[in-house]
């Protein structure tokens, strides 16, 4: 396309020109009003000398027309999944790329963004699908969302917006949804307290009404409290576990819902023990009691009560019953009144000699099906007829002796069943080097699980869970060699640290359990079980899609399996009987905290820049599109408008001067010689 244009080249500033010009026309004019010969000559000469020092020329320019770009930003996060958003989402998107292949002076950058973690974030799609476009090119832009974006910006001059952008809202009107946000939430409590939380149910479709609310922790059966909507209203839950505990909040759906994503809430809540409370009763003075003494003193968490047995009451030395000792030891007291008040009883080579009767026998029997934990380390008092096996205690126990002592040198070994669990488990690769014991009491497995061996292939320690305790024999008194070193010594303090905080309850200790967590877009699940396969893995995502994965053995005893995750919220998993939650993306996605389609989000950018915001229920909706003119309007009512900024650039062009040097300077000598002439006349 050629196109001619007068172009002006100026030999000195134009602003000094027109003061020139503008002074001999002053002049030339009040020659004129006083009647002075020659004026007309001396102003033709001043504009001639002025048409010169402008330097016009008359340019012929070969231009090659450039196509407007319009952007698409389309929304793909989270919340464009709910009903029918995504689908007509899809059809506005057509519909636009159908308009550009059609219209050859239009050309399309398409961006499809907005998941982020912490909500949907467009603003760097806009900047970016800027950033790619001279802004004298840009048609337009066109975002299609649901308008639940959590980086708006409240400020359209940084953008420099020179055409219309329209927001196509995709969702639906006069939408009704029920959702539950939690306002204020503990970071730690103590395990077997209650904690508080603050929460508010909102709901369009009843705001005044009531809803019920369930609270779970780690999957566990769910507690109803009945709340008001709209308000802020405390419920609590009881820790269970020491470490990350989830507890999960849940409403009941309302009479509309967009999705029950929202209904959902998740808290990680650290359980912290106050002070584990452990009562120890020796028997009789031996080499492994100062061993215990020092492991227990040793863990800060652990309040010890130690009371060791020095005289018993049948041993007859004419000493006076008030000097045996510098307290009466508090049987009554330990055993009647507060024994619920520990949180485990440890008897070390203990032997029936009236000490104890057997009501507090039975009380520490009915203390350990009701929740406690009982730890037995014997001697060759167990054996006998001294034993606590022959006492109510017996109803806990997991070995009952069988009368023998077995005399000797052996070394203590992980059992088949011990590398599956994982209280021993851990130890497995260090057994070749442990040190030899001497002395095992014969006994056989009646409940639980045997996890060390000792001579022969004979239960050493078994652990079992009676009623809703927990209880541990171990038939040996040659521990405290390990503790000594002896002959390299063995994992004393370790082993009979993860004992003890088996006993009670730690849940990273569980023999049956299940675990998982989400990284790098990863759902990474862990089965430990002492079976030797573990059940298909069943999860349940946010959405309420389901997915079956089979548990591959890594270890003895530990199954796992891995799958994408690729949805924010709350997951749910199953294996067996056992239930965990973890969360995919923050424990309260920001996305789903609001699912009603907003039109007014973009409005500082749609109302500085002269586009709309209309909502699109389907793709019956969708507006036509019309090229407009800069400055014209840009929006209709069933039309957008994109604008035309005819830009080109040039590939040719040929300049011819107006005013060439030596004619104009004929021409001004000429003027100037008629001015002498007609002056001198």
């Amino acid at each position: 396309m050629d196109i001619t244009t007068l172009a002006l080249s100026p030999l000195l500033s134009p602003a000094l020109i027109t003061v020139l010009a503008t002074l001999a026309i002053i002049v030339a004019g009040f020659a004129m009003v006083r009647g002075l010969k020659g004026w007309l000559w001396r102003s033709l000469a001043a504009l001639a000398l002025a048409g010169v020092l402008a330097n016009p020329a008359l340019v012929r320019e070969q231009r090659e027309a450039l196509n407007d770009i319009a952007l698409l930003i389309v929304d793909n996060s989270a919340s464009m999944e709910i009903g029918a958003r995504a689908d007509v989402a899809a059809a506005a998107a057509e519909a636009l790329r159908a308009e550009a292949e059609a219209d050859p002076t239009l050309d399309l950058i398409e961006i499809v963004d907005g998941r982020a973690a912490d909500g949907t974030r467009l603003t760097p799609a806009l900047q970016e699908g800027l950033g790619r476009i001279p802004r004298e090119r840009l048609a337009g832009v066109v975002v299609v969302s649901d308008g639940q974006i959590h980086d708006a910006p409240t400020e359209a001059a940084r953008f420099g917006l020179q055409a219309p952008l329209h927001h196509l809202v995709t969702g639906e009107a006069n939408a009704g949804d029920r959702r539950l946000s939690v306002s204020e939430a503990p970071r730690y409590g103590l395990v077997g307290e209650d904690v508080t939380f603050t929460i508010r149910v909102e709901d369009e479709t009843e705001p005044q009404g009531t809803a019920n609310v369930f609270l779970s922790v780690d999957g566990g059966e769910p507690i109803t409290a009945r709340v008001r909507i709209g308000i802020d209203v405390e419920v609590r839950a009881t820790i269970q576990n020491r470490g990350s505990n989830t507890v999960q909040i849940d409403v009941e759906p309302g009479r509309q819902e967009l999705s029950l994503i929202n209904n959902t809430a998740a808290i990680s809540v650290t359980g912290v023990r106050d002070r584990l409370r452990v009562l120890l009763v020796t028997g009789e003075p031996h080499n492994g009691a100062r061993a215990w003494r020092n492991l227990l003193k040793s863990d800060p968490s652990v309040d010890l009560v130690h009371f060791t047995i020095l005289r018993p009451l049948d041993k007859d030395n004419s000493v006076p019953a008030d000097e045996l000792a510098l307290i009466a030891f508090p049987t009554f007291e330990l055993f009647q009144l507060r024994l619920e008040e520990f949180d485990l009883v440890i008897f070390d080579r203990y032997r029936r000699r009236g000490i104890l009767r057997p009501l507090y026998l039975d009380n520490i029997a009915r203390y350990v099906e009701g929740g406690g934990a009982l730890l037995v380390t014997t001697g060759p008092p167990f054996a006998g007829v001294e034993s606590l096996a022959r006492s109510p205690l017996a109803a806990v126990l997991p070995a009952a002796p069988n009368g023998t002592i077995i005399e000797g040198a052996f070394a203590p070994t992980v059992s088949e069943a011990g590398a599956r669990h994982p209280v021993t488990a851990p130890l497995l690769d260090q057994q070749s080097d442990w040190g030899p014991w001497f002395r095992q009491i014969g006994a056989r497995e009646v409940a639980g699980e045997t996890v060390l061996e000792g001579a022969e292939g004979a239960p050493l320690l078994t652990l079992a869970r009676e009623g809703q305790g927990r209880a541990a024999v171990l038939l040996s008194d040659q521990a405290w060699l390990w503790a000594r070193g002896y002959e390299g010594g063995g994992p004393h303090d370790e082993l009979f640290r993860r004992v003890a905080h088996w006993l009670m309850g730690e849940p990273e200790l569980d023999e049956e359990r299940l675990s998982a967590q989400v990284s790098d877009g990863v759902l990474s699940a862990a089965r430990t079980t002492l079976d030797t396969e573990a059940p298909p893995l069943e999860i349940e995502w946010p959405s309420g899609r389901t997915e079956t994965l089979t548990m591959a053995e890594t270890a003895p005893g530990r199954f796992v399996a891995e799958t994408e995750a690729n949805e924010q919220g709350l997951v749910r998993l199953t294996s067996g009987n056992l239930t965990a939650v973890t969360s995919s993306g923050p424990l309260n996605p920001r996305e789903f905290s609001d699912l009603t389609p907003d039109r007014d989000r973009l409005s500082a950018l749609t109302d500085s820049s002269g586009g709309s915001a209309r909502l699109l229920e389907s793709a019956d909706d969708l507006p036509t599109v019309r090229r407009i003119g800069p400055g014209n309007q840009a929006t209709g009512r069933d039309w957008i408008g994109l604008q035309r900024n005819e830009a080109y650039v040039v590939t040719d062009a040929e300049r011819t001067p107006l005013a060439p040097g030596l004619l104009f300077a004929a021409l001004l000598l000429a003027l100037l010689a008629g001015a002498w002439r007609r002056e001198s006349a």
